[in-house]
């Protein structure tokens, strides 16, 4: 009898999405789970948007990107990174979640094995679980300020490892990798010959450091930079993303492109030139925003003596609840408070005693909610 595929039935449901669902059964709830922009798409991305669709953009498009989303990220990236970005080192996805799991696909065979961090975002698990692919933690310490350990990188390696994942600023963990330990990731994936692949969805939402991408240290070609217009720009529901690398990879991953997806929408893909090449001081007030919730959320924490890790970049924090269990501690404090926040352990085994809250929320409710888990943290 046919049955449904096992590496499917095999994949790890999000722990977040479990959450979101018994919320929505649920009236008054403060949402501080998702990771989702607080605010709406900007009105002049909106409007190229609607101007694209009256013009007639409706048809298939090019499985890599129209030319014009193309040339725009290669020269804003040529701008940034101080590297010269030619639009066939461009690919155009569904989101940065499409573009991810292309990697995954275009890299690895079954049975070969991926490094992913540990916490981590969980599609990472499920991509490479669904691919016949194993992943193998690595892990994100505190008492490392959540940076990998080279020395605990060489010991995951074997001759099947074929990809090592990297997420800075990162999600949910909120770090960001300064350019020595960045470079020490290039230098070990250079030394046992792995793709890198460096997911930079929350690039541009940093906060008292710099981002750095291994993209712009690169000198064999073997990054991959995967991107996505949807944090960056409130964009989504539009889903646009896209990588970096090699104009030979790029070549490939067109074949999945067009086995998966086809085309992008080419109205979705001129909002992305409308964003990418328009005015960026809508960027700098939302991050800005994100930034006075961080700090806010800091604050109260501190004041009621609970831990957290004040990130770098993203719009989490990364909320510590010792000896308790999170999903446990989730749920009741969603049925009890009305408060949702993602649960450490749907990130990976040391995501345990932690919790994740999203700083993308209006600051009252940011507030209302932190007071809530307070105090029923208190009653513990």
């Amino acid at each position: 009898m046919a049955e449904l595929s096992q590496s499917v039935l095999r994949a790890p449901r999000s722990g977040i999405r479990k959450i979101m669902e018994l919320a929505q059964t649920m009236d008054g709830v403060i949402h501080l789970e998702v990771g989702e922009p607080l605010f709406a798409t900007p009105e002049h991305i909106v409007e190229a948007g609607c101007a694209a669709l009256r013009a007639g953009y409706t048809k298939y498009t090019p499985n890599a990107g129209m030319r014009e989303l193309r040339e725009a990220i290669a020269e804003s990236r040529t701008k940034e990174l101080g590297v010269r970005v030619e639009p066939e080192n461009v690919l155009v996805g569904i989101g940065g979640v499409e573009v991810i799991n292309c990697a995954f696909r275009a890299f690895c065979e079954p049975g070969d094995e991926v490094l992913i961090p540990d916490p981590a975002w969980p599609n990472y698990r499920m991509m490479a679980t669904i691919a016949n692919v194993k992943p193998v933690p690595y892990s994100l310490r505190a008492e490392n300020r959540f940076y990998p350990v080279t020395e605990e990188l060489e010991k995951l390696v074997t001759e099947r490892t074929k990809l090592l994942v990297v997420n800075s600023p990162s999600n949910p963990l909120g770090v960001v990798f300064p350019e020595k330990v960045m470079r020490e990731l290039l230098e070990f994936a250079g030394r046992h010959d792995l793709y890198l692949l460096s997911d930079e969805a929350y690039e541009r939402i940093v906060y008292d450091t710099d981002m750095v991408t291994p993209y712009a240290m690169d000198t064999e070609k073997k990054v991959i930079a995967a991107h996505t217009l949807s944090k960056t720009y409130a964009m989504t529901g539009w889903r646009i993303g896209y990588l970096l690398a090699d104009s030979g990879i790029i070549q490939t991953m067109m074949k999945l492109q067009e086995a998966y997806i086809s085309s992008v929408p080419g109205a979705n893909q001129m909002a992305g030139v409308a964003a990418i090449r328009g005015p960026q001081k809508c960027v700098e007030e939302m991050r800005r925003t994100y930034q006075d919730n961080r700090d806010l959320a800091a604050a109260l924490f501190a004041e009621a003596g609970i831990s957290y890790f004040l990130p770098g970049g993203a719009f989490y924090m990364w909320v510590g609840i010792e000896g308790k269990d999170s999903t446990e501690f989730a749920e009741k404090l969603l049925l009890k408070e009305k408060v949702a926040v993602a649960p450490g352990q749907t990130f990976g085994e040391n995501g345990e005693g932690w919790l994740r809250i999203s700083l993308a929320s209006k600051g009252e409710d940011l507030q209302e909610g932190i007071k809530r888990l307070v105090h029923f943290y208190n009653l513990q």
